[in-house]
């Protein structure tokens, strides 16, 4: 993919349940392929990066003036639980995750990152790369982030805080981007039973089964070898899948979390791969399995059906119980839900 300096005037906007996305002023900056998607409203002088998602479709997302969305960066909600809110002079990294949290006001979410459910970022707080802020966590103001769990690595400075917000805008101008034609491909894609959205890549030998479905800036490149996705399985916002030699096989009824990364592995049937996770390649995973979010797993590994794997490489942590079987099984219906409705709405937005 060549690098690209195009900007377009608005990311590509859908609505739903009705509800369009509403700004206060046009974006600064708007990125190839980026996407808006339902119960949005953002603030003034906003910039979207490209190939980056902001969908707030079970539940509603507020962004206040002056935000920032790297590269690749997704932020959604969850369905009924919590929204998303964000306050003002907000950056958030390339390839980060805004989930279902709130955000407050001068804050920095450094590249890979992922802010978790329920979580609460005071106002002055930076998230460093790569860090991963477990649900329901409190971060306090004033202080740096870093690590899986994320804690208060140091006292934040006024300037360092500006200084790391300023490298987050500048890599909006350094994008690794598509050409229009390509940003596009999902429109005139053949994948016509199944949801693909507009704005996600595909190339290659692919093979969605029946309700498959893939979301916004996705990209699967199956140049070297086949992706084959099973009936009712998601690939959700801007998850990379790439095959080196051997493909990619997904069972039946997995969920594939925002910005996951994928070389040639196999994963089973019901499983859940967690949010901002990295599967290296050869890694089979069995049936029923949790993968946390923020997890790792080793080149070659395999992960045992019936367990909660997590960690930095992954580690079984604890056996699936009833609660987490019948998460997956919700996450999977909602999903398989939302696909039937963007699928509708984006046939009819031509």
């Amino acid at each position: 993919m060549k690098t690209q300096s195009i900007a377009v005037s608005m990311p590509y906007v859908l609505p739903y349940e009705g509800v369009k996305p509403r700004f206060a002023a046009s974006p600064l900056f708007v990125g190839l392929a980026s996407s808006v998607v339902g119960k949005v409203e953002v603030g003034l002088r906003a910039s979207f990066g490209s190939l980056s998602v902001i969908r707030a479709d079970g539940h509603y997302v507020r962004i206040g003036d002056d935000f920032c969305l790297g590269n690749g960066a997704t932020v959604h909600i969850a369905q009924g639980i919590y929204p998303t809110i964000v306050g003002d002079r907000v950056s958030v990294g390339q390839n980060a995750v805004v989930h279902a949290c709130t955000i407050g006001s001068d804050c920095v979410v450094e590249a890979n990152a992922v802010v978790l459910d329920g979580s609460v970022i005071e106002d002055r707080v930076v998230i460093e790369a790569g860090s991963v802020v477990y649900p329901r966590s409190v971060l306090k103001s004033g202080f740096i982030y870093a690590g899986s769990p994320a804690k208060p690595r140091c006292e934040l400075e006024e300037l360092e805080r500006k200084q790391r917000d300023r490298r987050v805008r500048a890599e909006l101008q350094k994008s690794d981007s598509v050409s229009v034609v390509d940003a596009l491909r999902g429109a005139d894609s053949p994948y016509r039973q199944n949801f693909v959205a507009r704005t996600a890549l595909l190339s290659g030998n692919i093979e969605l089964k029946s309700s498959a479905s893939v979301f916004f800036s996705c990209i699967l490149d199956a140049a070297q070898g086949a992706i084959v996705v099973g009936a009712n399985s998601n690939i959700q916002d801007n998850t990379r899948i790439r095959c080196d030699r051997n493909g990619v096989v997904i069972g039946q009824d997995t969920a594939l979390g925002h910005n996951v990364e994928i070389r040639d592995c196999v994963i089973g049937a019901r499983c859940l791969i967690g949010i901002g996770s990295s599967l290296a390649a050869g890694t089979v995973v069995e049936d029923d399995v949790m993968l946390a979010a923020g997890s790792i797993t080793l080149e070659g590994q395999r992960l045992e059906s019936g367990w909660l794997w997590a960690g930095r490489p992954a580690r079984p942590l604890s056996r699936l119980d009833d609660a987490k079987r019948t998460m997956i099984r919700r996450i999977t219906e909602q999903y398989c839900s939302y696909a039937d409705e963007f699928r509708r709405l984006q046939s009819c937005s031509g």
